[in-house]
């Protein structure tokens, strides 16, 4: 009992802290937890969903069955129970399996985000990009605060080289946390991998206030490095604003020569000589 009892409140710190001790726990299971089930007390619904998800990511399939099994006649009509089975055929690559009981879920509950998420997750790994699109961005019609859901619908975006779109859900990151640095650089990418001279201006001022905000973003130097020697060999630029664009250009240069002046790299400018700006 005394070795129970410390698993209990080791897995109960891991849950308040939310590591992912996967091989630990179906290791405690296999000892101590499966035998001693009905002494779980309250926390029994909760260690039986922390074993399932850790045997997932394990695959061990048959202790998450297990699991499931008891969670289905403590709790025969949960839809939280019903999303572990639907993550069960994920994980066994039944995915069309899978994405009928989430449909089901939704069906029941249409604001059940977590049921959501995990279909979305499903037609991304069937590399079914434009459907998962489709459900994420109908899933920000409800969820319009969640900051992750549009990150991932950006990257989405890249993926399908539809750099307007994944500016426009970085623009509203921005306005949920328009202080964090990333943010800005990150827009700053995207406006110049859309390329333009129009383009490569914003993501100059972009870059500006990721150096800002951040002065230690190396990333965000090179960047507004780059889209300034772009502006200043610009054939469509005036001679006032290439003097401008070469003048933050060797500031920006300056910068990045005091961010490595104590590390290994020599000779930078080489370096930013090689990238290629077209």
């Amino acid at each position: 009992m005394a070795n129970l009892n410390s698993i209990l409140e080791r897995l109960r710190l891991w849950r308040e802290n939310n590591d992912r001790k996967s091989r630990k726990i179906v290791e405690y299971w296999i000892t101590e937890l499966e035998s001693n089930i009905q002494k779980l007390g309250r926390e029994k619904a909760l260690i039986l969903e922390q074993v399932c998800i850790a045997a997932l990511d394990c695959n061990e399939f048959t202790i998450a069955k297990k699991c499931l099994k008891e969670l289905h006649k403590d709790f025969p009509n949960s839809l939280r129970v019903r999303k572990y089975e639907a993550m069960l055929f994920e994980a066994q690559e039944k995915y069309e399996d899978a994405i009928k009981i989430l449909d089901d879920i939704i069906k029941v509950d249409e604001t059940n985000s977590g049921a959501k998420k995990r279909k979305i997750a499903i037609l991304k790994a069937q590399g079914k990009t434009v459907e998962a699109i489709k459900e994420l961005a109908d899933y920000l019609k409800i969820f319009m605060a969640d900051g992750e859901a549009w990150q991932e619908l950006s990257e989405l975006y890249i993926t399908e080289q539809d750099f307007q779109k994944a500016a426009f859900c970085v623009e509203e990151l921005i306005l949920h946390n328009p202080h964090n640095h990333l943010l800005h650089q990150r827009y700053a990418d995207i406006k110049y991998t859309q390329g333009g001279l129009e383009n490569i201006e914003l993501a100059r001022s972009y870059y500006c206030q990721a150096i800002k905000l951040n002065p230690k973003n190396v990333r965000a130097l090179y960047g507004l490095y780059i889209a300034t020697t772009a502006i200043a060999t610009s054939a469509k630029c005036s001679s006032q604003k290439k003097k401008e664009a070469q003048k933050l250009s060797e500031w920006a240069l300056n910068e990045i020569q005091n961010q490595y002046k104590h590390s290994n790299i020599d000779d930078i400018e080489d370096r930013l000589g090689a990238l290629q700006i077209n």
